[in-house]
């Protein structure tokens, strides 16, 4: 862990140059000097001879001839904007009035030092002192007033709050531009701010639950999945880059089973407890061949248990299709190409 303050060896050479300052002024008072104009009027090289470069240092002060340099520090600058509204805001219309200069403001501000935003972070404040903060990540940084304030006006659409608003504050967090060059076999998206609005859509309409990434879930249920919130990085560095893998290169083409969303349901005649004749809404015949059936089950050790098992049937017009049974219930998952 590193140390704020002075070293072992600075702190002593302060507290000798302070002790030598004390000796001199006990010197030049037992000489009579008490003020600066006194202190002036002496010889500089006698000074110097007298008391040391120090007593020199001490004279070029006093007659403004020493010079210090002032170093620079630049305070952390914050780009928000805030308002306490005088009454209580009821409806969208004066809040995105207010947003929308924010936004004006804030570009303006992050131009002037080349700097663009890559988030922005709305926070609203209630009648009853409860705060609602909301944070929008800007897919690729931008200063687009236009496109920001879509963002944001999408977000607004299906807010509702039981309480008036008595103040808001957006606050934006700087970037640097990227300026980066992409390669020649380089697959991006063409307009990442333009899909991110369109999700925003999607989510304010369906609900957060239903718009993301589908992400399988650990057990060998099939289609057992549930859904993740976007997360941009992931998806820049999915995209396809360069020449594909190997495994793409060499991959045989394999039959593909087109799915049924949601099952189908079949109902099945059994000889000798194998299946004989299917018939569904979309599918009817005899069956020719199968395999199976393919036993599979989990999560019996709570109420989410299930168990299946799983047929591969030809049917006399050469059709091959997929169907599994659980308990009585029998359902077509889909058919092969």
């Amino acid at each position: 862990m590193k140390r704020c303050g002075l070293s072992r060896s600075q702190a002593s050479n302060s507290n000798e140059r302070e002790h030598e300052i004390q000796q001199i002024i006990e010197i030049l008072h037992k000489w009579g000097i008490h003020t600066l104009g006194q202190l002036v009027a002496l010889d500089k090289d006698q000074l110097g001879a007298r008391l040391g470069p120090e007593a020199v240092r001490m004279w070029e002060r006093a007659n403004g001839e020493s010079d210090r340099p002032l170093k620079l520090v630049r305070p952390p600058e914050s780009f928000e904007e805030s308002v306490e509204f005088e009454n209580e805001i009821e409806t969208a219309e004066p809040l995105l009035f207010m947003l929308r200069r924010f936004l004006e403001q804030l570009a303006v501000r992050l131009s002037g030092i080349y700097f663009v935003a890559k988030e922005l972070t709305l926070r609203i404040t209630f009648t009853n002192k409860q705060q609602y903060d909301r944070c929008f990540k800007i897919p690729q940084p931008t200063n687009d007033v236009d496109l920001l304030f879509r963002m944001l006006q999408t977000h607004l659409e299906n807010f509702k709050s039981e309480h008036p608003i008595i103040a808001v504050s957006l606050q934006a967090h700087p970037i640097k531009p990227n300026s980066q060059q992409f390669g020649l076999f380089e697959t991006t998206l063409r307009n990442p701010n333009q899909l991110s609005e369109t999700l925003a859509r999607l989510t304010a309409l369906l609900g957060v639950d239903r718009v993301g990434t589908p992400v399988l879930d650990e057990t060998h249920r099939p289609d057992a999945f549930h859904i993740e919130q976007f997360f941009w990085e992931a998806i820049e560095s999915a995209l396809p880059s360069g020449e594909p893998p190997d495994a793409l290169r060499t991959a045989h083409p394999t039959t593909a089973l087109r799915r049924f969303r949601p099952a189908v349901a079949a109902s099945v005649f059994l000889s000798e407890n194998i299946p004989a004749h299917l018939r569904s809404a979309n599918v009817n015949g005899k069956v020719a061949e199968q395999r199976g059936p393919y036993l599979a089950s989990g999560n019996w050790w709570d109420e989410t248990a299930w168990a299946r098992g799983e047929w591969d049937l030809q049917l006399e017009n050469a059709v091959l299709l997929r169907c599994h049974q659980s308990g009585e219930t029998w359902e077509m998952d889909g058919i092969y190409d």
